[in-house]
C-alpha cells in the first residue's frame, strides 16, 4: 500500500513538474521581443533593390529576407546576388546596415549540383546571414546538410504547394531533417492551403523544427493557382497559429510575404498586414 501510495506521489509530482515547466516555456517566450518581424524582399520584386528598402522603411519594417535571383542594384548592372563578387555583397550589405535593417537570412533558389550550392553558401556567408531559406533536391540532402555545417548556417526549408515543391506535405520535411542536424523548416503558411493542408496541423507537426515564417493567408483551399490575400483576410487561422506559435517556444523571424502583386505597389497591403500581426500579438 505505502509502495502504491509513494508512486502515486511521484506520479502527482511528476505531471506538476511537467505542467510547470511547460508554463514557464511558454511565458518566456515574449512575442513582441522574441519574434523578428520583417518581410521577405519577394513582396517588391517588381521594383529595385533600393525601392524595396524605401518600402520596408515605410512599413516600419526591421527584418528583410532578400532572395538570391532578383535584381540587386543598377550600379552592380542589376546583377542578382549570385552573382555578385563579394566586393558587391559588400556594397550590399552596407546599404541594408546603412538603413538600419537587419538581413538574418536570404532564400537560395540553389542548384543541381554541389558547387553551385557552395557558390551560394558562400556568398550567404559573406552576408553575414544565420541561415538560408531553400528548398533542397532530395538526393543532396547530406551533401547540403554538411555544406551547411562548413559554413555554420542553419538551412531552413521552405515549401511550395504540391506538383511545385517536394516538401508540400509536412512529413517529406520531417524525413529530411531527421539525421540532418542543420536542417530545420521555414514555414510558408499561405502555400499549405493550395494542398489541402491546414497550416495550424502542419504547425504542430513540425513542432521544435520551425526557423522562420513566412506569413502569408490564402482565399481557400486546395486551388494551387489562387496567389495570396492580405493576411487576416483568407482562411487561415492565425491567432490559433500564434498562440501554438509561443506554446512551441517560438523565437525566430516572421517574414511577411506578398506572391501578388498590387497596383501600385503591395504596400498598402503591408502595412495592413503589419496592423494586423501588431493586434494578434498583443492578445498574447
Amino acid at each position: 500500500m505505502k509502495k502504491t501510495l509513494t508512486l502515486l506521489a511521484s506520479l502527482v509530482l511528476f505531471f506538476v513538474a511537467s505542467a510547470q515547466s511547460n508554463q514557464s516555456t511558454n511565458s518566456a517566450v515574449n512575442p513582441a521581443k522574441d519574434w523578428k518581424f520583417g518581410i521577405a524582399l519577394w513582396t517588391f520584386h517588381t521594383f529595385s533593390f533600393a525601392e524595396s528598402l524605401d518600402k520596408v522603411d515605410s512599413a516600419g519594417l526591421k527584418y528583410i529576407e532578400p532572395n538570391n535571383f532578383t535584381k540587386t542594384l543598377p550600379e552592380l548592372n542589376d546583377s542578382s546576388l549570385m552573382q555578385l563578387s563579394p566586393s558587391g555583397i559588400q556594397k550590399l550589405k552596407s546599404l541594408i546596415e546603412q538603413r538600419g535593417l537587419k538581413c538574418e537570412s536570404v532564400y537560395l533558389a540553389g542548384g543541381k549540383d554541389i558547387d553551385a550550392w557552395k557558390k551560394q553558401f558562400e556568398a550567404a556567408k559573406q552576408l553575414g546571414v544565420q541561415f538560408v531559406t531553400t528548398e533542397p533536391p532530395l538526393d543532396m540532402w547530406d551533401s547540403i546538410d554538411s555544406l551547411a555545417g562548413i559554413y555554420g548556417i542553419k538551412v531552413a526549408i521552405h515549401e511550395h504547394w504540391k506538383g511545385m515543391s517536394h516538401y508540400w506535405n509536412p512529413d517529406t520535411t520531417l524525413l529530411a531533417i531527421k539525421g540532418h542536424p542543420n536542417f530545420g523548416v521555414c514555414a510558408d503558411l499561405g502555400h499549405w492551403p493550395k494542398s489541402g493542408i491546414k497550416p495550424l496541423d502542419a504547425i504542430k507537426k513540425l513542432s521544435g523544427h520551425i526557423i522562420a515564417i513566412h506569413l502569408k493567408d490564402i482565399a481557400a483551399y486546395n486551388n494551387p493557382k489562387l496567389v495570396d490575400v492580405p493576411v487576416g483576410t483568407g482562411v487561415i487561422d492565425f491567432p490559433a497559429i500564434f498562440r501554438e506559435l509561443k506554446k512551441q517556444g517560438f523565437k525566430g523571424p516572421i517574414y511577411i510575404e506578398r506572391d501578388a502583386t498590387d497596383q501600385p505597389s503591395n504596400l498598402p497591403s503591408v502595412i495592413q498586414e503589419v496592423k494586423y500581426y501588431n493586434e494578434q500579438v498583443s492578445k498574447l
